[in-house]
């Protein structure tokens, strides 16, 4: 490990130019405890390295590897910093100069050798990717004596878990990122307790035992600027308060404002969450399944210490001792254990359990090193404590499957292969896909076809006509500084080849379009197997899903917005399309979408509003506070520094050399 790698250094400024997308949805503070974050990330497969990838691009402090292992030739299924040449070198030190490429601001090192307590400290966050149970359990049981934030995460085939152990007491600042909400008053009546009825075009989004104020409310003006106030749901449109019979009688007006609260949070130890299991639930139609997977984890793990090997690929024999091994499991959970073991469930588990498949290591360490985010920031609520993910229906089904199908062939191939089966792997190496856009989810999509073989016999097309920014290289992670100003689309396609040599693929810098079409035309859809949307617009999902209905191919739609996203799968003759349905118009307006690319009147006028209220409003309620609240200063000290310098720098300039008397001074100057 480098000597100097987490020694004590001055706070860093945040390049605003390289994180600005993500200031957005995380603000500068959060900004800043990342920043001062040291992760030890132990397990370099391609479930390791896609957190560490994941988190270098976030700008952590640093990110110091572990991973003695050898590669080996099933890596390269997933793994892409590993090649062939790497093959029989160690993983952590064959991929730590591609990490490292990903962003200068964040210290990536090596550590080789044993993980003991005295490595252990030195670190805010502990992340085990892929690592034995017996391992993690030693490890977690220091980490949540000492207060360090502890995530272990697997991925075997379809099947991955996620846990988390944040300790005693675990403070989250902001529980969803969100505004706080803000709905007009209807009504308010005087009885114990008092029934708030809001107005009939917004539901209440508050939550019962959140707390609320109230500000001008006509007639009940006890309420007004009064300290947060509990709140029960009654309606989607009435709430209740306290018992307001001895207020004024409500006669109009007044806004309800949610206050956000802390949330405290206490984690149990690895150890102890295996027996008393508490699960965040990846799809409401399979809760009754991580009781299941939880069970056949550990079995494999047993399994697996006891063999050196995990259970092979489609073997029954393999598979019975599992399913023996997870009821042992269950008997030791005493009065919390299950009536009966889904032993289809468990057998799909051991036959998945050597396998690893790009797509779920993508997945899965996103969700993961956003995890390890909120460990470090206090944003957003955390996993607590085991999420489970399947993915049962892309397995190949059939009562009479051939166990020969599964077996490695000496590819780099063979850890999808042994879930997917040989046959529908070829499937995949002869489809022809077109990716419309290279941005943030088209080089996640390329990389994760790159990995699949996708392509190796059919065609990639790709195109984008944006070239790359300096702001694209904090979550496009296939380009590089010397990249900017170069097209999106064939700088992918080159990193790409890169990773997989055999994938082929063809780069266009076109706007899909009825411009394009003599390019983009019968010809080229009738090659296609199918297309996957990776853009930043509605005009141009509209379009490519107009083209899709007329050549009858499926599509693959996508998008996020900060930390949401979402997919769609449009199959001819079978879903609707992408045109068939809209979505409800945004409340309101996404902040980067203001203030760096505005593409709509509403969002000019938004902008003026803000502007306006900038310097009418925010400026003269701080001078107000600050010549009537004999304690603002005192509040002030106890903000962030960037905060507190903004607000001073707002009071000094309105004030300028002398108090104005009141607020309408501050506004117009003094003569």
């Amino acid at each position: 490990m480098s000597a100097n790698l987490h020694a004590s250094a001055p706070e860093p400024q945040i390049d605003e130019g390289l994180y600005s997308r993500q200031l957005y949805v995380l603000g500068h503070e959060a900004m800043k405890k990342m920043g001062a974050s040291n992760i030890l990330l132990v397990g370099l497969k391609g479930l390791g390295v896609e957190l560490a990838k994941n988190l270098i691009l976030t700008g952590v402090k640093s990110v110091t590897l572990h991973d003695d292992e050898p590669t080996s030739l099933s890596d390269l299924a997933a793994q892409f910093y590993l090649s062939d040449k790497d093959i029989g070198q160690p993983r952590a030190k064959s991929c730590v100069a591609k990490l490292a490429e990903l962003n200068s601001y964040v210290q990536v090192a090596v550590h080789s050798g044993e993980i003991n307590e005295q490595v252990l400290k030195q670190f805010k966050v502990v992340v085990m990717a892929d690592q034995p149970l017996e391992l993690a359990k030693r490890v977690n049981a220091f980490t949540h004596a000492n207060n360090i934030a502890f995530v272990s995460v697997e991925s075997h085939g379809v099947f991955s878990d996620i846990f988390c152990d944040f300790g005693t007491e675990f403070v989250v600042q902001d529980t969803n990122g969100e505004p706080p909400s803000s709905l007009m008053v209807a009504s308010i009546s005087q009885e114990n307790p008092g029934i708030v009825t809001v107005t009939d075009d917004h539901r209440i989004p508050f939550e019962d035992g959140e707390t609320v104020t109230f500000t001008e409310v006509q007639g009940m003006t006890q309420l007004n600027n009064s300290p947060p106030r509990k709140i029960k749901i009654i309606s989607p449109y009435t709430f209740s308060i306290e018992d307001t019979t001895g207020y004024g009688a409500y006669k109009g007006g007044g806004y309800v404002q949610q206050v956000k609260q802390p949330a405290i949070l206490n984690f149990l130890s690895l150890q102890e969450a295996l027996l008393r299991p508490e699960y965040l639930y990846s799809d409401f139609a399979k809760m009754d399944r991580p009781d299941h997977i939880h069970l056949a984890f550990q079995a494999i793990h047993a399994f697996r210490q006891k063999h050196n090997r995990w259970p092979a690929p489609r073997d029954d024999t393999d598979a019975t001792e599992v399913l023996g091994l997870a009821g042992q499991f269950n008997e030791a959970r005493g009065e919390t254990k299950l009536e009966k073991l889904d032993e289809k469930l468990i057998r799909l588990v051991s036959y998945n359990s050597s396998g690893e498949l790009a797509p779920i290591t993508t997945y899965i360490g996103g969700v993961a090193a956003q995890e390890i985010l909120k460990a470090v920031t206090g944003k957003y609520t955390p996993i607590k404590q085991w999420f489970y993910f399947d993915a049962t229906e892309a397995l190949p089904s059939g009562e009479n499957l051939d166990p020969k199908d599964f077996q490695p062939i000496g590819s780099r191939y063979d850890a999808q292969i042994s879930v997917l089966g040989k046959t529908l792997h070829d499937k995949i190496t002869h489809l022809t896909y077109f990716l419309v856009g290279s941005g943030a989810i088209g080089c996640e999509v390329l990389k994760v076809w790159a990995m699949m073989g996708l392509g190796t016999r059919g065609m990639i097309h790709v195109t984008d006509m944006d070239t790359i920014e300096k702001s694209n290289l904090s979550r496009q992670f296939l380009f590089r500084s010397k990249d900017v100003e170069k097209l999106k689309s064939e700088t992918a396609a080159l990193a790409v080849r890169q990773m997989n040599p055999d994938v082929r693929i063809t780069a266009y810098s076109s706007r899909v379009g009825p411009e394009t079409e003599s390019t983009f035309n019968e010809t080229f859809y009738s090659n296609l197997s199918g297309v996957c949307n990776a853009l930043d617009n509605v005009e141009a999902r509209l379009y490519m899903d107009s083209q899709c209905v007329l050549y009858k191919k499926p599509l693959l739609e996508s998008g996020t917005l900060g930390t949401k996203g979402n997919t769609q799968v449009i199959v001819p003759h079978l879903t609707e399309s992408y045109a068939s349905s809209r979505d409800p118009p945004e409340k309101s307006i996404p902040t980067c979408t203001l203030h760096h690319f505005p593409n709509a009147i509403e969002h000019t006028i938004q902008w003026a509003r803000d502007v306006f209220e900038g310097i009418y409003r925010n400026q003269a309620e701080q001078v107000n506070s600050y010549l009537t609240n004999a304690s603002f200063m005192e509040q002030l000290g106890k903000q962030s520094g960037g905060a507190k310098l903004d607000t001073l720098q707002s009071i000094k300039g309105c004030l300028v050399d002398e108090k104005p008397a009141n607020f309408d001074d501050c506004i117009i100057g003094p003569d």
